[in-house]
């Protein structure tokens, strides 16, 4: 599958587009000012510990305070806080634990009231981002993620990624990997560091630990609560975490941006480093890519496929409902067996949703009203086909089989909140009123406007845009509107049409292709 990321940086933030055979699956926006941002690490101060919820509440510097569940406590999170402790009374005097004590494990099944007590510090991960009237969800599992490797601290987990399937080469990454981890660090091991040295994976655990070194550094004087540790920023991570063999090209519009991403892709994968492409025409790169036109027509309520079927997507607080409709699919425009159809336009729709959950990011809950099968392996089939659709999905999700009234029920990992972009745009005619203006005095508008472009102004040469019904008023008969007002004026000017335009709506150009604004 020939994968390109296309980067739009503005000066609004930075835009990342990823389309798979020419097809947009991800869109992932970052501003200058992102807070509280996923995998981001803090000092906090626990608030309060529920017992009922078996949930702590933590001061992170959020308007509202962090949720930190029992189930997300280190299991060695006693020797976290002792670590904090050491740290800032000058006590811990390297970032390693090789000589480090540790304490013992918290009881899987205990109560959080057990574990901390109001005041406490804690050195937490951003799980989940801020979403709706929710602070951000805590960890205190903190991870390290390389291109390679997953560093994490007062662990001694030693895992291999599952889609390493190579029996052979999954033994040698363990007995690797057991002679190079930093003692009392646990390490998983990602697809990526499949067929890689020693080498290469010790300088990616390495630089990892620099990471945790900064944290230690910082520890020392930070007063909770801090910020200690920002996740690379979008960018960087998602070639982290995409960047394979697959990659086609990466289009970025920015120049200074474009040596960031050279100059790290260059550490991570040298030999990707000739796919980054400098965008520098005049044309928005979103536009070139065809990234624009996707967007607009796959983030409304309304989602149309190819074969005229569409879907209603419809986000509630509790789940997100998905109606599949047949459109005219299933009309007397497609002659056929009703119940071929039925298949047909479930199939397509099943690839269409595996895409716009990805796309939008959707969490949680997800509620699919299919069109009714009753063939057992019709409905088979459609569960296979998303089945297969998400596997790219790096979002950890669960999907259920289609119950005979043909409903699915998936739920999809939520970090952050659901991507909403406006498809609908101002109407230019009528500005949002529903009122435009008297079309009889349109061209006496338009005719007082051009003589004070030339007259008073003192523009030479320009261009009319008008809808095509207007220009071909202004060019109707011998003796043409367009003729007089030139004869009147004493100037030439061209009527040119677009048809995006509204009725009444037009624009002026001058001769070098620059609007004129009125």
């Amino acid at each position: 599958m020939v994968k390109d990321l296309i980067i739009n940086s503005s000066q609004k933030g930075v835009e990342i587009a990823l389309l798979e055979e020419k097809s947009l699956v991800e869109l992932h926006k970052e501003s200058g000012s992102s807070r509280f941002t996923l995998r981001d690490i803090y000092i906090g101060q626990i608030k309060k510990a529920v017992a009922g919820l078996n949930a702590a509440f933590v001061d992170v510097g959020y308007e509202k305070d962090a949720f930190l569940h029992y189930t997300d406590l280190n299991p060695q999170i006693k020797s976290l806080m002792k670590f904090i402790q050491l740290t800032k009374a000058g006590e811990q005097n390297t970032h390693l634990l090789e000589d480090f004590a540790l304490e013992k494990d918290i009881d899987k099944d205990g109560n959080v009231t057990q574990a901390v007590t109001k005041r406490d510090l804690i050195l937490a991960q951003i799980m989940k981002e801020p979403i709706s009237n929710k602070g951000p969800r805590l960890t205190c599992n903190i991870s390290f993620p390389g291109r390679a490797t997953v560093l994490t601290p007062f662990s001694n987990l030693l895992s291999i990624s599952k889609k390493i399937k190579d029996k052979e080469e999954r033994a040698r990454l363990t007995a690797l990997m057991e002679e190079i981890r930093p003692a009392n660090f646990g390490v998983i091991v990602r697809t990526a560091a499949e067929g890689l040295d020693q080498a290469s994976l010790k300088a990616d655990i390495e630089d990892l630990l620099l990471q945790w070194k900064a944290i230690w550094e910082t520890i020392k004087a930070a007063k909770p609560p801090t910020k200690v540790f920002s996740e690379l920023n979008l960018t960087s991570s998602l070639m982290r975490d995409l960047l394979n063999e697959s990659f086609n090209k990466i289009v970025i519009n920015d120049k200074s941006l474009t040596g960031e991403i050279k100059s790290y892709i260059g550490k991570i994968a040298p030999e990707k480093k000739n796919i980054i492409e400098y965008h520098g025409s005049k044309v928005p790169i979103f536009d070139q890519y065809d990234v624009t036109k996707q967007i607009k027509s796959s983030f409304g309520q309304t989602v149309t496929m190819p074969s005229g079927a569409y879907l209603i997507i419809e986000h509630t607080e509790a789940m997100t409902v998905i109606d599949v409709n047949s459109g005219n699919k299933m009309g007397g425009s497609i002659k056929g067996n009703p119940i071929n159809n039925a298949i047909t336009v479930n199939l397509e729709s099943a690839q269409e949703i595996a895409r716009q959950l990805r796309l939008r990011d959707i969490g949680g809950i997800v509620v699919i009203d299919f069109i009714d099968m009753k063939d057992s392996d019709q409905r088979h089939m459609v569960y296979k086909r998303i089945q297969d659709a998400m596997k790219e999905d790096r979002a950890r999700h669960t999907i259920l089989p289609l119950s005979k009234f043909c409903l699915m029920q998936i739920t999809r990992q939520r970090v952050k909140p659901v991507i909403e972009i406006a498809t609908a745009e101002l109407c230019p005619a009528c500005e949002g009123t529903g009122k435009i203006r008297p079309s009889l005095l349109l061209l006496d508008e338009i005719k007082s406007n051009l003589r004070y472009l030339t007259q008073e102004l003192g523009f030479g040469k320009l261009t009319i845009v008008v809808h095509p019904f207007v220009e071909a008023f202004f060019k109707k008969g011998w003796v043409s509107e367009h003729m007089k007002w030139s004869w009147e004026l004493k100037k030439r000017f061209v009527v040119a049409t677009d048809e995006s335009l509204g009725m009444t709506e037009y624009h002026f150009y001058d001769e070098k292709g620059e609007e004129i604004k009125l």
